[in-house]
C-alpha cells in the first residue's frame, strides 16, 4: 500500500473522523443518528494510515511526494 492521500487531505479526514466519532457519544441511541459517528471510522483510519482504497481504485492520489 503506498501513500495517496497528502496533508491536508489527511489532517480533513481526521478531524473529519473525529468529528463524526463524538456524534457516537453525543447522540448516544438517538433514532440511529449515531450510526453517523461509526462512519467517523473511514475517514479517520484512512487519514491515519495516509492510503484510501477508493483513491487507489479511482487512480487519484493528493500525496505530492508519490506523484
Amino acid at each position: 500500500m503506498k501513500a495517496n492521500v497528502g496533508g491536508i487531505d489527511k489532517v480533513l479526514r481526521i478531524v473529519a473522523g473525529l468529528v463524526l466519532l463524538a456524534l457516537t457519544f453525543v447522540l448516544g441511541g438517538e433514532s440511529g443518528l449515531w450510526l453517523w459517528g461509526l462512519i467517523g471510522i473511514v475517514p479517520l483510519a484512512t487519514g491515519l494510515m495516509g492510503w484510501c482504497p477508493a483513491y487507489s481504485l479511482l487512480g487519484f492520489n493528493s500525496c505530492p511526494s508519490k506523484r
